[in-house]
């Protein structure tokens, strides 16, 4: 069994569950184009196509995104390492690695594909798209996410590439606009329905100005959602949500509605590290069972060691802040420049709302009760600086076989054990 399934299960049975679902979205080739695959500062180890800039043509910043070969590379190796739970793609990614080398096949991460890829997303360069109010559309079809065709054969039942979509809805609170993107959404659910495809249902802010105040958004969106899904019998709904996450109380409104939907974030812009593992530890603590992030774990210095802290983070091993000390000691430890000293990367900044990223940020916030100097070199920090040091290897509790004691731990004893075991892994 897949651990989606498994964890679904898990949840709609027991909703004080720690099962906790993480995606990784690397679908973004369906919205930003050449910059879709991301920086080339991480790179997988596989390597076995990298690109080739002539330098006479290009400057260093302008050949810095990786190509395709590269990006399927890297979604292999996070595929590989086994953390996450859904490997999001677009359809022509996904008939590379689903349909064509099997790469989920034996895995149990489970393969899906953006199913829609409405306007607000065609975040090109100098286009200007993303500012127009959000219009449905559709790339790829639903026989085509799962057996690379226009028509399926299903005698059988089974198909080689993905049968879970995303269906993104952008409600901009305009009459016309709203009822016909629930109208593709309609001919979509049918549609996944009579060919047994299931989706989870992904809802953005409105990407043009609404006439609704930032802080009542999220009681905006969440109407919107149990109002559409209202009328959907069990057979048509998604299998989860992917919102915008709007705080506590928000969360708790909708996570508590109703104990069969399941409901999870999106990461937004990439941010600080500190934002978007501050971001996956609260959206938890308030109802969200699923975190889909892209261009936060796209973006990363390195994306396994980033993977593995949000899910520490999840399972309650680590928290936030000492996560985000945790992933420079892999940094550190792996000789990679980290892209903010650690006391930058330890600042809360607002999250993006808009897809493109275009939103305006409020100034970062200090972290109460940082612990780090005043003064950091540009590229880290020294952990033995450090006031309180975490306490040697030797120090942490253990059982009487000599294994570590997660029972009697206290976070630095946690900190001490995850950063020297990822030392080891990543080092």
């Amino acid at each position: 069994m897949k651990s989606l399934d498994r964890k679904l299960a898990e949840v709609k049975a027991n909703r004080a569950s720690r099962a906790f679902i993480i995606a990784d979205a690397k679908d973004a080739d369906m919205a930003f184009g050449a910059r879709a695959p991301g920086p080339r500062s991480y790179l997988s180890q596989r390597g076995a196509r990298p690109g080739q800039f002539s330098p006479e043509v290009w400057s260093r910043d302008e050949f810095g995104y990786r190509n395709l070969p590269e990006f399927l590379d890297i979604i292999r190796e996070v595929t590989h390492q086994g953390l996450i739970d859904i490997m999001l793609m677009s359809a022509y990614v996904n008939e590379q690695l689903s349909i064509k080398e099997g790469l989920f096949q034996t895995s149990h991460v489970t393969p899906a594909a953006r199913a829609n890829d409405t306007t607000d997303v065609w975040a090109v360069r100098h286009g200007c798209y993303t500012r127009e109010p959000s219009q449905p559309f559709r790339s790829a079809s639903i026989d085509q996410i799962q057996c690379g065709e226009i028509e399926c054969d299903r005698a059988g039942g089974d198909f080689p590439g993905a049968n879970l979509g995303l269906y993104s809805i952008t409600y901009v609170n305009q009459l016309e606009q709203d009822r016909e993107a629930l109208l593709w959404y309609k001919e979509f659910r049918e549609e996944a329905e009579r060919k047994q495809f299931r989706h989870f249902l992904e809802v953005f802010d409105p990407n043009v100005n609404s006439g609704i105040a930032p802080e009542k958004l999220g009681e905006f969106i969440n109407d919107n959602i149990l109002r559409t899904l209202a009328g959907v019998p069990e057979s048509g709904r998604p299998v989860f949500l992917k919102i915008v996450y709007h705080g506590p109380r928000a969360m708790e409104e909708l996570a508590q509605y109703d104990p069969n939907l399941v409901v999870g974030i999106l990461g937004g812009s990439a941010g600080t590290t500190y934002d978007a593992f501050r971001l996956i530890h609260d959206a938890q603590k308030y109802g969200a069972r699923v975190a889909l992030f892209g261009r936060k774990i796209n973006n990363a210095e390195h994306q396994l060691a980033f993977i593995e802290m949000l899910r520490l983070i999840t399972d309650g091993k680590i928290s936030p802040e000492e996560a985000v000390r945790a992933y420079h000691g892999v940094l550190q430890g792996k000789g990679l420049k980290p892209q903010r000293a650690l006391e930058a990367d330890l600042k809360l900044t607002d999250q993006a709302m808009s897809y493109d990223g275009s939103a305006t940020r409020r100034a970062t916030v200090e972290v109460r009760g940082n612990p780090l100097p005043q003064s950091t070199p540009a590229g880290g920090t020294d952990n033995a600086k450090l006031p309180n040091p975490t306490p040697a290897s030797s120090d942490w509790p253990r059982q009487p076989d000599g294994t570590p004691d997660f029972t009697r731990m206290t976070s630095a004893h946690r900190l001490a054990y995850d950063a020297g075991r990822l030392t080891r892994k990543f080092g």
